[in-house]
């Protein structure tokens, strides 16, 4: 089993009741219910938050111990903020939307929260995990992919290049004259 950073039982319910108020304010603004997720603290790596949305309405937002603890005030403002969001943008608009498109960029500057896709916390304290690179290519061009979308795409998930739109295939991208 592995060890999580430890975070303050103040400073769990803190992240926790703020995850609760920020849906709360999103259901009185668009006049929905919005389903209370599961709050974990086990997130590892470089990643502030996941929310794992779900058709049944069982949802899980995880955080980051380690970058909550050593960015408290930023992670509250900013990171509670992003992955709620993103639970607020799905029940209202379905799941064929950008993750980080402009219905959840729409809801970040409600919150009063700058929609960023990526923070800018010091990962210095968080625990780092390298993942293997698959070469894949298209009909224009090569891509590098982690060792999860590799093992997606063996269990027979489909990636599209957004370029060209043709799904993608493994190995190098044969020299002209070879499709």
């Amino acid at each position: 089993m592995s060890q999580h950073p430890i975070v303050s039982q103040a400073l769990r319910a803190r992240t926790i009741a703020d995850t609760y108020r920020l849906l709360e304010d999103a259901g009185n603004w668009f006049g929905i219910r919005l389903p209370r997720p599961e709050i974990r603290f086990d997130l590892r790596g470089q990643s502030a938050g996941q929310a794992r949305l779900c058709l049944s309405g069982d949802c899980v937002i995880r955080y980051n111990p380690a970058l909550l603890e050593s960015n408290p005030d930023r992670f509250l403002a900013e990171t509670v903020a992003h992955e709620v969001a993103h639970l607020v943008a799905y029940r209202l608009h379905g799941r064929g939307i950008r993750p980080h498109g402009p219905e959840w960029q729409t809801i970040m500057r409600r919150y009063g929260a700058e929609p960023s896709r990526c923070h800018r916390y010091d990962l210095s304290a968080a625990q780092h995990r390298s993942l293997r690179q698959f070469r894949y290519h298209c009909h224009c061009r090569e891509h590098d992919l982690s060792s999860i979308r590799h093992n997606r795409i063996l269990k027979g998930r489909t990636y599209f290049c957004r370029r060209c739109k043709t799904a993608l295939s493994h190995g190098p991208r044969p020299a002209s004259g070879e499709s």
